[in-house]
């Protein structure tokens, strides 16, 4: 059993016991959602000005793109208070104030003011998914969509709904749960929040769609559950940019490029960790373009693939790796699916799709992860990269 981390220090090998690996399939993610406005102040400044603290601020937030997964939108147009949200997921709650420290120490940061902030926490729900048990898993994992819209508000339920008996809640949740159904183009990611801020809940809806948003919340406001509302504002309604987009928006000169489609052939690369940090044995979560990558130095030989497992989006960086004459398998701590981790086949068990596997460099003793090449990049590919998945340190 060998355990993934997405902080700057050296990977670990935790131990293979069955309560460890009840543990790491336990284990849950931070979230954060920040709310940001602009002093009017800075619109006023010199274009040049604003431009360069644009820019300054925009490599600030990306140096994080390490340590956390970050997803900015833009609130212009649509709230009076706030301008500009950057959601974000890590494994622990230090990088979301190192994050903010950075962004307030930056030219811009004089001119920005935190509106709003919600902290909360993945967690199982208490409730069954009757039709979708493996859902519950997933509330363990936040992975946002691609989708344009998102839509936010903090929830509190009343006192007397704690006092009811739970197979009366379960009845209410039932109800609830099958109006979302109603409803699949709008995805929910509920997190948790008690004690760790004012509010029960965070609620964020993702959608392409803002009507059947609309017409989800007026259908759930009919059900039995919904008397026990007590609180579900603000809302915030948000538009999914780039964080350069999302930085143009709130004034002054653009620093963004102009829109192209997008050229899923071209290479991108990220520095994961010192050769010398990832021994045998150990693995490591790294962020590339957004999407969890899981890294394993299996008896000497580096693979990478994505974190999450094709059936249920376990973690595979927390799986058990088994290493034999025919090649390398990953187990998902969930369900107990296998992949090959130089090809990210299905090798066994539930799973029933492969899992995407990533290039892998090494250079001066950093190891390097990348996306791989459509065929009309590989040439060029080839004679610019040394090593694949599977790669020999």
């Amino acid at each position: 059993m060998i355990r993934d981390t997405s902080r700057p220090q050296a990977p670990r090998q935790l131990s293979t016991a069955p309560d460890a690996r009840r543990r790491l399939s336990a284990k849950r993610q931070y979230v954060r959602f920040a709310f940001y406005t602009i002093d009017p102040a800075w619109r006023r400044l010199p274009a040049e000005q604003q431009a360069e603290q644009k820019q300054e601020l925009l490599a600030t937030i990306e140096g994080f793109d390490r340590r956390m997964l970050l997803r900015p939108y833009s609130l212009m147009g649509t709230r009076a208070d706030t301008e500009l949200l950057l959601w974000q997921i890590a494994e622990s709650i230090e990088p979301f104030q190192e994050l903010a420290t950075a962004i307030l120490s930056t030219p811009i940061g004089g001119y920005l003011r935190l509106a709003s902030s919600y902290l909360s926490q993945t967690k199982r729900s208490i409730y069954e998914i009757r039709d979708h048990p493996d859902e519950d898993r997933e509330r363990l994992i936040v992975s946002p969509s691609e989708a344009k819209y998102l839509f936010i508000y903090p929830f509190v339920k009343t006192r007397p709904w704690y006092q009811l008996p739970l197979a009366e809640r379960q009845a209410m949740m039932d109800e609830h749960i099958g109006v979302g159904r109603k409803y699949p183009a709008v995805k929910l990611n509920t997190t948790y929040s008690f004690g760790l801020d004012d509010q029960e809940f965070v609620v964020a809806f993702e959608t392409d769609e803002p009507s059947d948003f609309l017409d989800l919340v007026q259908e759930l406001r009919e059900t039995r559950a919904s008397l026990y509302t007590l609180q579900d504002t603000p809302l915030y309604s948000c538009i999914r940019l780039s964080l350069a987009e999302a930085l143009d928006a709130l004034g002054g000169p653009k620093i963004a490029r102009p829109s192209v489609p997008e050229d899923d052939g071209a290479e991108v690369w990220v520095e994961a960790c010192p050769a010398d940090l990832l021994e045998p044995g150990m693995s490591k979560l790294v962020y590339l373009k957004g999407q969890q990558v899981a890294l394993f130095n299996a008896d000497g030989t580096l693979y990478a693939v994505s974190n999450r497992c094709s059936h249920a989006r376990g973690p595979l960086s927390e799986g058990e790796v088994t290493v034999t004459r025919d090649g390398c398998v990953v187990t998902c701590p969930w369900h107990h699916a296998q992949f090959d981790l130089a090809t990210g086949a299905v090798v066994d068990g539930v799973a029933s799709a492969p899992v995407t596997t990533y290039q892998i460099n090494v250079v001066e003793g950093v190891i390097y992860v990348g996306t791989k090449p459509t065929d009309r990049e590989a040439g060029r590919s080839a004679r610019s990269h040394a090593h694949e998945a599977g790669a020999k340190l």
